[in-house]
């Protein structure tokens, strides 16, 4: 069948990868000119299957309370005059529990297994290359409380059966020594090492090269303006040439809106209403100095919420998130505080390692839910339109498993995993899984 893909990130391309796959004919739409150029950019870098806790937890009222308003805090909240805004910080609050986290863990750690063991076999298939580096990630703690608060996390996880390790000090600095430098810092930490890290643009965009080898269209730098719903389906997506300005009609069988933040405003008219909002987070890539000095582990840094990876002969900072609507400025005083900040941090970690006078900042939305889960499953307003969204901070990690689950729902397949799929994809195997999970 004839398939329109709308949004060229990891999960769009994904998806048509995994659509060309099955023998679909193929279209991908994309505001932008390539592949990856938006919240797959310049993330944080980490296939973080076993660290994929959702941000929804029972002492999470108090810290974003503590962090209002604060503009080095790593959760940012401006309240804005914005219903979508407020209907998300109240349903977060209301997954707030240990019942509804320990729920949402076990989902996401499902959906981070099955995407795991995409990526390995889609890399294995393709031989795509993109600075990956399986050495796991380490999440290190710079308080004695701290450290007793991961643990305990740790614990949790390891009962939903995540290897996530338990480590003193010196088994941090052995996991990754470059962290000697900052070894008076180092209280203990957690080590995942079946975790993994790489560039998330390199790999979309080669991916969407071998969608194109394969026959898929790509419409570059073409807004898409509306969805035409009649009958109970999808006729139509009208879309733009940013270039003629020429306006059409893209007919086809089935349609998958994979357009991140910008998911929920295209589905409004029609009355789907996702609860997905967008989350400002910052990055700042980093050429080094001395890469024999630099770290080569993923890292987690827990006391400034923020992730480091190494990208080849550069490092990448990446973190910190701000609900503040659809802002993309990096020219703002709090902007330019808030990607000074990663910089800053990265010299206090590895003083002189990187050359911090030239960073490469970056900001993308992430499109988040209050439970972090994403939307992944058929329309409940149109029986051809598929939906593939909402996937907050681990929208790379998820990236390849999310696109071969949706390809395997729209061929009437259920995909072998316990996961709440969205709308009435496969209703009875839907049931069944959250029954077990």
């Amino acid at each position: 069948m004839k398939v329109v893909v709308l949004g060229a990130g990891i999960i769009g391309v994904s998806t048509a990868w995994y659509l060309l796959e099955q023998g679909h004919e193929v279209t991908v739409v994309d505001r932008q000119e390539d592949a990856a150029l938006e919240t797959s950019f310049a993330n944080g870098a980490q296939i973080s299957v076993s660290f994929c806790e959702p941000w929804a937890n029972a002492g999470a009222p108090f810290k974003v309370a503590k962090w209002l308003l604060k503009d080095d805090s790593p959760l940012l909240f401006r309240p804005r005059l914005d219903p979508a805004q407020w209907r998300w910080g109240l349903s977060f609050l209301g997954q707030c529990t240990t019942a509804a986290f320990e729920r949402n863990v076990e989902e996401l750690v499902q959906l981070g297994r099955y995407s795991h063991a995409s990526l390995k076999e889609l890399v294995a298939q393709t031989g795509i290359e993109y600075e990956r580096l399986e050495r796991g990630i380490l999440h290190f703690f710079s308080s004695q409380a701290d450290f007793e608060a991961g643990a305990i996390a740790a614990e949790i996880m390891q009962r939903h059966g995540v290897d996530r390790r338990i480590l003193n000090r010196e088994e941090v600095l052995a996991v990754e020594p470059a962290l000697r430098s900052f070894q008076h810092g180092v209280f203990g930490g957690t080590f995942t090492p079946s975790d993994e890290s790489g560039d998330a643009r390199i790999f979309t965009q080669k991916l969407a090269k071998l969608c194109a080898e394969r026959g898929a269209t790509f419409l570059w730098e073409h807004d898409v303006l509306a969805l035409e719903q009649a009958g109970g389906s999808i006729v139509g997506a009208q879309v733009a040439s940013r270039l003629s300005g020429q306006k059409r009609s893209l007919k086809a069988d089935a349609y998958v809106a994979a357009m991140a933040s910008y998911t929920p405003a295209l589905l409004k008219p029609l009355g789907e209403h996702l609860n997905i909002y967008p989350a400002k987070g910052y990055s700042a890539t980093l050429k080094l100095k001395r890469p024999d000095d630099a770290s080569v582990v993923s890292l987690l840094d827990d006391g400034r919420k923020i992730a480091i990876s190494r990208l080849g002969d550069t490092i990448r900072i990446a973190g910190t998130a701000e609900l503040a609507g659809f802002d993309l400025s990096l020219d703002s005083a709090t902007s330019r505080s808030r990607c000074a900040s990663l910089v800053k941090r990265y010299e206090e970690l590895f003083p002189g390692v990187a050359d911090t006078s030239e960073p490469n900042f970056w900001t993308g939305l992430r499109p988040s839910t209050p439970t972090n889960i994403p939307y992944i499953g058929r329309s409940k307003k149109a029986k051809n339109l598929w939906l593939n969204a909402g996937h907050g901070t681990l929208g790379w990690t998820h990236g390849a498993g999310s696109g071969h689950a949706l390809a395997e729902l729209m061929a009437g397949r259920a995909p072998d995993m316990a996961f709440g799929f969205y709308g009435d994809a496969l209703p009875e195997k839907r049931i069944r899984s959250m029954a077990t999970a």
